[in-house]
């Protein structure tokens, strides 16, 4: 009878605790429906969630360089691009270069390059505009433009350099048998490092003469390289030429003097230079002196 008993109970128990929660539901869902019906009596509304606005992570007026012949990359990353679209414009014709990953250009050498960055709740959209064999004429103002609503846009001027090597000291030198002679070529307005430096000898490569007592040393990370001989002759006599791989080349004349006066030969033949005029200027001569002689 014990056991009967506690089984009564805890059923009159459960019921009790039912009918609680039930009616303490029931008076939830009434206060969520009373205060729907009151925000639609006063007409509000939840207006949908807006997409965050396109970000550029590429600064605007940004500065780009690129040297003649290279490969320019004029940046655009975005954040935020959702479905809009990126054109590439040359803005001092307004020429439509590419639209998303087509080429609209007839010049074969502008592409867009697309690539995708993730990082912690941020996805970034690469689309660099590339232009191969890059000439003097490409240089100027671009715009990468986004087609969202309305249309968002920043601007990259590129600028292109010719880079040209440089020999150090005067185009013309002059130095007494055995001794010792030191060129040094740097690459000047380079944006990248020459992939060889090769030196000419009136117009033979000595790079690896060792025949001729010369020795080459080039630092391609430094854009530089030094041809030195220890001990130069009449041999050595000639033209020099640094000629690097990405710029233009630069020489020098290097005379070994054989008991000549450095001053004769720099100014040899000099003196009498008025002798090679022109026809013109002959005839300007005559007629000055028939009018002084009148």
């Amino acid at each position: 009878m014990g056991l009967e008993i506690w089984l009564v109970f805890i059923t009159v128990i459960t019921s009790y605790v039912e009918g609680i929660y039930s009616k303490a539901q029931d008076s939830v869902d009434l206060d969520l429906a009373d205060s729907v019906d009151v925000l639609n009596e006063l007409g509000a509304s939840f207006p949908p969630l807006e997409s965050p606005p396109v970000h550029f992570a590429t600064e605007n007026n940004t500065v780009v360089t690129a040297q003649t012949g290279s490969t320019a990359l004029v940046p655009c990353v975005i954040n935020n691009i959702g479905d809009g679209t990126v054109t590439w414009i040359r803005r001092k014709d307004y020429h439509l270069l590419t639209v998303g990953l087509a080429t609209y250009s007839s010049d074969e050498r502008f592409q867009a390059v697309h690539l995708q960055h993730s990082e912690v709740f941020l996805a970034f959209q690469d689309w660099t505009l590339q232009i191969k064999f890059v000439q003097q004429r490409d240089a100027g103002l671009y715009e990468c433009q986004v087609s969202s609503h309305p249309a968002t846009s920043i601007f990259i001027q590129l600028n292109v350099v010719e880079a040209k090597a440089v020999i150090e000291g005067p185009s013309e030198k002059y130095l007494k048998p055995g001794s010792g002679l030191r060129l040094q070529c740097t690459v000047l307005q380079s944006t990248e490092p020459p992939a060889y430096v090769f030196w000419y000898h009136n117009n033979k490569m000595i790079n690896y003469d060792t025949d001729m007592g010369i020795n080459v040393t080039t630092e391609l990370s430094e854009k530089s390289s030094t041809l030195t001989i220890t001990s130069a002759g009449t041999k050595h006599t000639g033209n020099y030429s640094c000629v690097p791989s990405n710029a233009q080349g630069a020489s020098t004349y290097v005379h070994i003097l054989n008991g000549e006066n450095p001053a004769a030969m720099q100014h040899g033949g000099r003196g009498l230079s008025w002798l090679q005029c022109s026809p013109s200027s002959w005839l300007l001569i005559a007629f000055s002196l028939v009018v002084l002689m009148c």
